[in-house]
């Protein structure tokens, strides 16, 4: 049964009775609410008369760009990359699972409260270094996990692969970037008609969907983490895969060049990980990243002018081509 904001209150109480979740003689919901825009997913608050807590719901699409399929199994990739984590460090970072009803696609999770999410740091233009230093950290944590057994999540890498190597690149895109920013689709054009850029995202790209030997979040960037009183949460894994930590990093230092408009944090950012990375190809993330976030379909609340956008386009071709 799908649920959403318009269900009324007696579908989720029979819903989360029938899992085993809601005793319907303690408890019952008080209300239900957005605790924000979520992109992938249908994210839902639930208060009862004793708690509150989340409800995480996929369907067949992008919950954002219902135009675009997508496989719904991606809920219990979440699932397992939550039960994955058991270094004690990160634990503090991550919200606690309460239940899970794979028939139903259904993840229920701890309210974290009123958390922001940290695309506010697109619009403050600056990453302080203690919260860029933690950041690292849990990413460091969540990479020395060893699942036994980890799902592929291959349908949605396959998707993500098409949005971050492919379809940004492509010259003759139905994407019209002026419908962005004037000038943009002008500007685009230099990088999606420069052929030996595109062979090096490419390899990067086959690189992305190869089997690798580190846990990764898969999506490491602002929209994925909270804060809320100076603590920092970590959500929202369902790009997460056995892959190659150079990307998890990568596209962290990518988003940390966009927020400064300063090419100088990715040596910081190496300096700190704490595993020796391999600096070209963590360059070529960060700087396909940056790219698609500029002229691909997966807009950001990312305020610059042109002459900044052409300023990290160049950037991002220095870092691709090394």
């Amino acid at each position: 049964m799908y649920l959403d904001i318009n269900s009324s209150i007696l579908d989720f109480e029979t819903s989360l009775n029938t899992m085993g979740f809601l005793d319907l003689k303690q408890e019952r919901i008080l209300s239900i609410e957005k605790p924000g825009e979520g992109n992938m997913n249908v994210v839902l608050r639930i208060r009862t008369n004793t708690r509150s807590f989340i409800v995480k719901q996929s369907r067949p699409f992008v919950q954002k760009y219902q135009d675009i399929t997508a496989p719904i199994e991606r809920i219990d990739v979440e699932f397992q990359f939550y039960k994955a984590i058991t270094n004690k460090a990160i634990a503090p970072h991550i919200p606690k699972i309460l239940a899970y009803n794979a028939d139903n696609y259904l993840l229920i999770l701890e309210d974290l409260g009123d958390c922001q999410d940290m695309s506010y740091l697109y619009e403050d233009r600056t990453m302080p270094s203690s919260q860029l230093h933690e950041l690292i950290d849990i990413a460091a944590e969540i990479h020395k996990s060893k699942p036994t057994a980890y799902p592929q999540n291959m349908d949605l890498r396959l998707l993500n692969h098409q949005h971050i190597f492919v379809l940004p690149f492509l010259k003759d895109s139905d994407f019209h970037l002026d419908t962005i920013q004037n000038g943009l689709q002008e500007l685009a054009l230099i990088y999606r008609n420069d052929a030996a850029l595109k062979i090096e995202i490419a390899k990067v790209g086959e690189q992305y969907l190869s089997k690798g030997d580190t846990l990764l979040h898969g999506d490491y960037y602002p929209g994925s983490w909270m804060t809320k009183a100076n603590h920092t949460y970590v959500i929202d894994p369902e790009f997460s895969f056995m892959g190659f930590a150079e990307f998890d990093i990568g596209v962290m230092a990518a988003h940390t060049i966009m927020i400064t408009m300063n090419i100088d944090c990715l040596e910081s950012i190496k300096n700190r990980y704490p595993k020796t990375l391999n600096a070209n190809l963590l360059a070529k993330v960060a700087g396909i990243e940056i790219m698609r976030r500029l002229i691909g379909l997966a807009q950001l609340p990312l305020k610059r002018s042109i002459e900044e956008k052409k300023s990290l386009l160049e950037m991002a071709r220095t870092l691709i081509l090394n």
